[in-house]
């Protein structure tokens, strides 16, 4: 009997979408009161996290918590699968089997 092809949640998934840099953001961005990529005001029902994010620097790490709105978390979402299909061997083979591809594709489903 052949093995069930690997699961990701879309908290995996969200850990692979690329943010824009911090040089430039606002305050809202950073701290997730904006989208991190269109600086659209966000409230509890239009948020999506993003997940904490860690950052070096000279003395150590901080974290940001960063938040999109749907539109654009779809779009990064659309980018990370291209960007991952790119260099994913399983998804040359076989998409479906690939458990990071897979929830990349739920995840850009859900914020349609």
């Amino acid at each position: 009997m052949p093995a069930d092809p690997p699961t990701a949640t879309t908290v995996d998934a969200l850990a692979l979408i690329t943010l824009p840099p911090l040089d430039g953001l606002t305050e809202e961005q950073l701290r997730g009161a904006g989208c991190i990529w269109c600086g659209q005001g966000l409230t509890t029902d239009t948020a999506v996290d993003l997940g904490e994010r860690r950052h070096k620097r000279l003395d150590g790490h901080y974290s940001t918590f960063p938040r999109g709105c749907r539109t654009d978390v779809n779009r990064a979402a659309v980018q990370a699968i291209h960007d991952h299909a790119g260099i994913c061997e399983q998804c040359v083979d076989d998409a479906s089997a690939c458990g990071e591809g897979m929830a990349l594709v739920r995840m850009e489903k859900d914020f349609r």
